[in-house]
């Protein structure tokens, strides 16, 4: 499907962007993987190469909150590859305070990793992907970012502004044959979920009338539909992938 392609993805150290990475290059894809830790985007690559042997997965250091960062590594991928057909801002962090309790650089925080690395990552693929005038973006964003949530303003307004950032550059680049569209997960079994009390995980599954939590897998397939031919008349869109909370 994605033979001669490549995907960039931020966050690509566990969890979701893991599942990406590895269902881009099962599927055909070279990939890009960017992160803080070496250590697990190598072990990434690695299970790149498991699912596909021949695959090629480049391992790239950054700071995603840093634009420089994002610029540079965005074009070493570029000159490693050649091209970039499909990024992923996938990169993300919740910090969970209610109003009253919420400090400033929480507040920041949130806005830097969650939203604004979103901006940086988009920002250094376009070039490329104008040139080419064919690209794929998917920002990955959260139900909470549509719901809201007690004690997760900060982290539901970081998500919400993906989504309007999707619409916006979706009009911006459209013209350019580059698609931007987004997807929004529920509860999703990754680290980021371990440390959630049994009372509130066991609340959230009740919720999704499939009656249990996501896996990385449900959303990596998804995310691999929106970059592919399928789906080359879909752009400024948010996909729910929840279970079926959210009707």
């Amino acid at each position: 499907m994605f033979s001669g392609k490549t995907a960039l993805i931020t966050g690509a150290s566990r969890g979701i962007g893991r599942a990406i990475a590895t269902t881009f290059a099962q599927r055909g894809a070279d990939v890009a993987l960017i992160g803080r830790d070496v250590n697990t985007l190598t072990e990434t690559a690695q299970m790149c190469a498991n699912v596909r042997p021949g695959a090629v997965a480049g391992v790239f250091e950054c700071d995603v909150t840093d634009r420089a960062a994002v610029e540079r590594v965005t074009g070493e991928a570029v000159e490693r590859f050649d091209r970039i057909d499909f990024a992923i801002a996938n990169a993300g962090q919740s910090v969970d305070a209610l109003l009253l309790r919420l400090r400033s650089d929480t507040i920041d925080r949130m806005l830097d990793v969650n939203l604004k690395s979103a901006f940086y990552l988009c920002g250094a693929v376009a070039k490329p992907m104008m040139k080419q005038r064919a690209g794929s973006i998917v920002l990955v964003t959260s139900i909470v970012g549509m719901t809201g949530n007690a004690g997760q303003a900060a982290y539901a307004a970081s998500k919400a502004g993906l989504v309007g950032l999707c619409k916006s550059l979706a009009k911006e680049l459209g013209s350019r044959n580059i698609r931007v569209n987004a997807v929004a997960p529920g509860l999703i079994e990754t680290a980021m979920t371990e440390t959630m009390p049994d009372a509130a995980r066991e609340f959230l599954i009740k919720q999704a009338a499939l009656g249990r939590a996501g896996k990385p897998e449900d959303v990596s397939g998804v995310v691999a539909f929106l970059c592919s031919d399928d789906a080359g008349y879909i752009t400024g869109q948010t996909l729910v992938i929840d279970g079926g909370v959210l009707m």
